[in-house]
């Protein structure tokens, strides 16, 4: 058995990895919904907005499910497009396929209005579905075929910033993902024993990034000879992807996306470096660059 939703929420290539990770989903397509609000006097390309189309079996998880990650990932107080995109494409609308659906999501609206979690009212508007076609294969998936690139574009759009501010994330799940040396490093600001972590003396050729988010932060060209027993690096790849964090006596560096720790900012005679512990990083070797998402790094080698 299965059953088809149809959500709008700005650009399409934000929507299909929230929905991608659950159990039951057999298929996100990202393509174009039919808004039958427009007027048949209005230009053709502004009858369709940017959405994506979820196949799933309901037994597995729940329409109501699908709806309350929805709303994470849009700002239904704005009718005029999503973050940066602005115009009738990349309105948020969600599109019902029957009365259960449709009687859901009004439910499911109302009682995020009556949550005062916005300031604003709920603009959303909830639409019959009528008709969707299917973008270009290169757009299908665009988070995995060019992680890079939709991570520049989720948090320079505004997006990352925003969904951060009103929904907060729940970590607690990721002890269950996480080695207690990860999860003790990344969540709990903690330190690794130096010399028997993965990478401090790591000698291979690539780029490393944030263990959870992917975020580019590093790459071995700018890694130094470690005394210390961690890996020590003269710069980051983006200096926008690290944050860093006064302590008490010392700066704390962390991700800028996923605000995960990641070791220490040191100075001497003037300079800076990066000491950063190995449990907080992935490492991705100048082979899989392309593989992965991150071929505009390889000219960095």
């Amino acid at each position: 058995m299965k059953e088809y939703a149809t959500f709008a929420g700005g650009c399409f290539w934000c929507m299909v990895a929230p929905f991608d990770q659950l159990p039951g989903i057999s298929s996100i397509r990202s393509g174009y919904a039919k808004d039958e609000q427009i007027t048949s006097e209005a230009k053709q390309e502004s009858e369709y907005v940017e959405a994506v189309q979820i196949v799933w079996d309901p037994s597995h998880i729940m329409f109501e499910e699908l709806l309350n990650l929805y709303w994470q990932q849009i700002d239904p107080t704005d009718s005029g497009g999503q973050f940066s995109d602005r115009g009738p494409a990349y309105r948020a609308i969600i599109f019902y396929h029957n009365e259960k659906q449709k009687e859901a999501a009004f439910d499911s609206k109302k009682k995020l209005a009556q949550s005062g979690r916005f300031k604003h009212p709920i603009v959303t508007p909830i639409l019959p579905f009528s008709f969707f076609y299917e973008a270009e294969e290169q757009q299908q998936d665009y988070y995995r075929k060019n992680t890079f690139h939709y991570k520049l574009y989720k948090e320079g759009s505004g997006r990352t910033d925003f969904l951060a501010q009103h929904w907060p994330k729940d970590r607690s799940y990721l002890k269950k993902v996480l080695t207690p040396m990860q999860y003790f490093v990344t969540q709990e600001n903690g330190t690794e024993p130096p010399f028997t972590n993965l990478y401090w003396n790591n000698k291979k050729q690539g780029i490393y990034v944030d263990l959870l988010t992917g975020e580019a932060l590093f790459k071995t060209s700018d890694q130094l000879p470690s005394h210390t027993g961690w890996p020590v690096f003269k710069r980051p790849i983006l200096y926008g992807n690290i944050k860093k964090v006064p302590m008490q006596h010392e700066t704390a560096l962390k991700s800028k996306e996923g605000n995960n720790y990641l070791g220490l900012l040191l100075t001497e005679e003037n300079s800076e470096y990066y000491q950063v512990n190995s449990a907080a990083l992935r490492f991705i070797p100048t082979e899989k660059l392309k593989k992965e998402g991150y071929e505009d790094f390889l000219i960095l080698f």
